[in-house]
């Protein structure tokens, strides 16, 4: 699962104002984009965390080592989801919070964002095309069912083209091999 949207989330905690900001990622060149766009210079401390798939990053941004990225990654993985990232953007209130009180503020900053959030499953999508023959294409249609398809007029016959979630692409591929008695030709 994934982030529906961004969410932010704020509260004071021991005097210090602490907002988690997280958002859905497709990458690590969007992730890194968002951490730019929701961190706040003058902000005390920006530590992040991001996950997409295998990958993952976290910082602690000067608060010491351990009580920040990783309890806001540690969020992140608790709650089961993938291609996220976090901020949680604190401004200094002047109460030391300790070590404990800060893997608390931030891990749970970062929960109580992901949380509120709205979330949907992870769809790999895949673009498909396929060549049928002219005399095959209303049977081709026919296994489509109304997928949304890009038409290309070619000699041979019809290039079809199609995004569709990658989980179908095998059984819409024989679908159309049934259905055009295996004339058509994927490409």
């Amino acid at each position: 699962m994934t982030l529906a949207e961004p969410v932010v989330y704020e509260e004071v905690i021991g005097k210090s104002r602490f907002l988690a900001k997280a958002a859905p990622v497709a990458s690590e060149e969007e992730a890194l984009a968002f951490l730019e766009w929701a961190s706040e210079r003058e902000a005390t401390h920006n530590p992040y965390a991001y996950r997409i798939g295998p990958l993952y990053r976290f910082s602690d941004d000067g608060e010491p080592s351990g009580t920040a990225g990783r309890p806001i990654l540690h969020a992140i993985e608790a709650q089961g989801l993938d291609r996220v990232a976090v901020v949680v953007v604190r401004y200094f209130g002047g109460v030391k919070l300790g070590a404990g009180g800060l893997v608390r503020a931030y891990g749970g900053m970062a929960a109580e964002a992901l949380r509120r959030a709205g979330k949907v499953p992870i769809v790999d999508w895949a673009e498909a095309a396929f060549l049928v023959p002219f005399a095959e294409v209303g049977a081709a249609y026919r296994a489509l069912r109304g997928l949304p398809v890009a038409e290309e007029y070619r000699e041979e016959g019809v290039l079809l083209r199609l995004r569709l979630p990658k989980d179908r692409l095998e059984a819409l591929a024989q679908a159309l091999t049934e259905a055009t008695r295996g004339r058509v030709r994927r490409m």
